[in-house]
C-alpha cells in the first residue's frame, strides 16, 4: 500500500469518527466554575476558592473600585455565596453599569455551571464606590433583588494580558480546527451517500488536499484563500 493510500484511508477514519461525535459547544456542555472560568478570561493567574482572590491579589496585581475592561470584579462571601464569585468585566458602559461574562451564576435550563456573556452589574452603593452590586439573572431575566457586597476589582497586569489574548488565539484556532474537521466529514459523508467507492476515495483525495493546502496557506501568509482554487499537478 502507498503512502498516499494509507494517509488517504487514515484521513477517511479520522473524518468518520468525527461525524460520529456530537459537536457543540465546551463551554455550553461542560460545568463550568467561575473561579477557572475568570481565570482563563483574564489572565490573571490566582488559584483558590474565589472568597480568597482579593487577599491574594496584594503585591501580584493592582486592585481598585473603578470597572476596568479585562479586570475581575471579586464578590465578598455572603451566606447563600460562602465559597464567594468572581466575574471577568467584558464591558463597561457607565461608571455604575458593567457589563461581565462569569460562570455558575443563574440556574440555565435546569441546571448550574452555565457560562453567561456579557450580563449587567449595577453599582448600587451609596458612595459609588463598587461596594455593593446587583447582578442579573436570568431565570427572571432582569437584575436580581439581592445586593452582593463586593471588595473591588483585581486588574489585569501585561503578564495577565498575554495569557489571556494566548489563550483568545489558541480558543480561535481550535474552533477553527473543529470547523475544518467537520466539513472533510460532511465531504466524506456526503461521497459514501452519493458515490462509487472508487469515486469516493478520489473526492475524499480532494477534498483532503484542499483542505491541506488552505491550512497551509493561512499559516504561510496569513492571508485569507479561495478553498476551491485549483492545486498545481501533482
Amino acid at each position: 500500500m502507498t503512502k498516499r493510500t494509507r494517509t488517504l484511508w487514515g484521513s477517511l477514519a479520522a473524518a468518520a469518527m468525527i461525524s460520529l461525535v456530537p459537536m457543540s459547544g465546551a463551554m455550553a456542555d461542560g460545568y463550568w466554575q467561575c473561579v477557572p472560568f475568570a481565570r482563563l478570561m483574564s489572565g490573571i493567574q490566582i488559584f483558590g476558592d474565589a472568597r480568597t482572590w482579593w487577599s491574594q491579589a496584594v503585591g501580584k496585581y493592582d486592585t481598585g473600585f473603578v470597572p476596568r475592561a479585562g479586570a475581575v470584579l471579586c464578590f465578598k462571601p455572603t451566606g447563600r455565596m460562602n465559597l464567594g464569585h468572581v466575574a471577568f468585566v467584558s464591558q463597561v458602559l457607565t461608571d455604575r453599569v458593567i457589563q461581565v461574562t462569569h460562570a455558575n451564576w443563574s440556574i440555565i435550563d435546569g441546571g448550574r455551571g452555565q457560562i453567561e456573556k456579557d450580563v449587567t452589574v449595577v453599582d448600587v452603593s451609596p458612595a459609588g464606590d463598587w461596594s455593593q452590586v446587583k447582578v442579573w439573572y436570568d431565570p427572571i431575566r432582569d437584575l436580581g433583588s439581592t445586593v452582593y457586597p463586593t471588595h473591588g476589582f483585581i486588574y489585569q497586569n501585561n503578564q495577565a494580558v498575554t495569557i489571556a489574548a494566548a489563550t483568545s488565539k489558541l480558543a480561535l484556532a481550535q474552533n477553527a480546527a473543529v470547523s475544518l474537521a467537520k466539513s472533510a466529514a460532511n465531504q466524506v459523508a456526503a461521497s459514501v451517500r452519493a458515490s462509487s467507492p472508487l469515486d469516493m476515495i478520489n473526492q475524499a483525495a480532494d477534498s483532503t488536499d484542499r483542505i491541506a493546502a488552505l491550512i497551509s496557506q493561512s499559516q504561510s501568509s496569513g492571508q485569507a484563500q479561495d478553498a476551491d482554487k485549483p492545486q498545481a499537478p501533482r
